[in-house]
């Protein structure tokens, strides 16, 4: 199976992960014009939806906890601004409409839920996104904490990172797909891409140990990679600019990465 699914050139859908891709995780991303509504319902799931761009109202229900309104959310133009996203947790079985008040783009990140656990649906403020600078020279990244470890969900684990042109990322090479914690932790993953200029492309690799999977693939605007195991490095070519929305779950919402021995000599640089 490719692990690389292309984004579509028109429609509502970007791009959606194919149903029984993962385990644990879905994913979609969507377009939407002025005035158009997007109903969701979470079932079984639990969701994240992130606001990538535009300004939207949201309007829902969750069964014994009653119906929420957020109204006028939305700041960014584009995900290559200094800016956090708005965002939205939803436990499962809500019903949810998102209804565009510009042109929109907004992702719909899913995993398994618990409706034992009594979580609410909330609403994410930009403010409430950890921000911070990982790695250092080439391998710099600016990375946006939206659905950490650190705060109340079930499965979901939601991060987006912009690389610099000529940089590296998700670098040296790591993977979560061993279940041993507290040594690592399984994590099944996407990697939604936007590229700047969108003209541009970007490279991601995935591969095992015993190179069961190894596929290197070209990425371009709204393009969506699969990582069911592996290492999964991406390159950003010189003159573009990456981002990728991220979304991990598996059967512990913890994340503890392996570096690939063969490239840890890189952490000494």
């Amino acid at each position: 199976m490719s692990l690389l699914q292309k984004a579509t050139a028109t429609g509502r859908t970007l791009v959606q992960l194919t149903d029984g891709a993962l385990h644990y995780v879905g994913f979609a991303a969507y377009r939407l014009s002025l005035g158009e509504r997007l109903a969701l319902s979470a079932g079984d799931r639990e969701l994240c939806l992130v606001l990538l761009s535009g300004r939207v109202d949201i309007h829902g229900e969750t069964p014994g906890q009653g119906r929420f309104q957020w109204d006028n959310l939305g700041e960014r133009h584009s995900v290559f601004e200094e800016l956090s996203p708005f965002a939205a947790y939803l436990p499962p079985d809500t019903q949810v409409q998102v209804s565009a008040l510009s042109e929109v783009q907004i992702a719909v990140c899913a995993a398994p839920g618990s409706r034992e656990a009594g979580l609410g649906p909330r609403l994410i403020r930009p403010e409430q996104c950890k921000r911070s600078v990982r790695g250092r020279g080439a391998n710099t990244r600016y990375v946006c904490d939206i659905l950490p470890d650190s705060e109340p969900a079930h499965s979901l684990l939601v991060v987006e990172v912009r690389t610099p042109s000529g940089h590296s990322s998700s670098y040296p090479p790591h993977k979560h797909d061993t279940d041993d914690w507290p040594r690592q932790s399984f994590l099944e993953e996407t990697y939604y891409h936007q590229v700047h200029p969108p003209q541009g492309f970007v490279f991601q690799r995935v591969y095992t140990d015993d190179r069961s999977i190894d596929q290197a693939m070209a990425v371009e605007h709204h393009d969506l990679v699969v990582v069911p195991k592996g290492y999964h490095p991406v390159s950003v070519p010189y003159g573009y600019e990456s981002y990728y929305l991220n979304v991990m779950a598996g059967p512990k919402r913890v994340w503890q990465f392996h570096n690939d021995p063969q490239h840890s000599w890189l952490l000494d640089l």
